[in-house]
């Protein structure tokens, strides 16, 4: 348990560097293996700092934006019910999967 509190912890401040101006390659290589339980396990305004960060890197990498309405909102509850479903698997490909399903229906980049 203390091992992974360290671990939590390390994801935290390695994502809060970036956001203060570090590399963002370091940022994602460790933001991309939190678990959905690690990210649960975290402070709320950590969790949707990086929950954000990976989602607006997919979107990216997809040629989309996740807009502030009905939509952003859906994509949320797709990853909150992934998250649900699957505990252990990774922050970055729930939300990455939640993107791909509404992609015909999110802004084009």
């Amino acid at each position: 348990m203390q091992l992974k509190l360290v671990a939590l912890s390390a994801v935290a401040t390695l994502f809060a560097g970036a956001v203060l101006g570090q590399t963002q390659s370091l940022v994602f290589d460790q933001a991309a293996y939190v678990t959905c339980k690690q990210a649960h396990d975290m402070a709320p305004e950590t969790r949707k700092a990086l929950a954000a960060f990976l989602a607006e890197h997919s979107a990216h990498y997809r040629g989309v934006t996740i807009p502030n309405d009905d939509r952003g909102t859906q994509v949320a509850h797709l990853v909150r019910g992934g998250c649900t479903l699957a505990p252990d698997a990774y922050l970055f490909t729930v939300i990455d999967r939640a993107i791909v399903a509404e992609l015909p229906r999110l802004p084009k980049r």
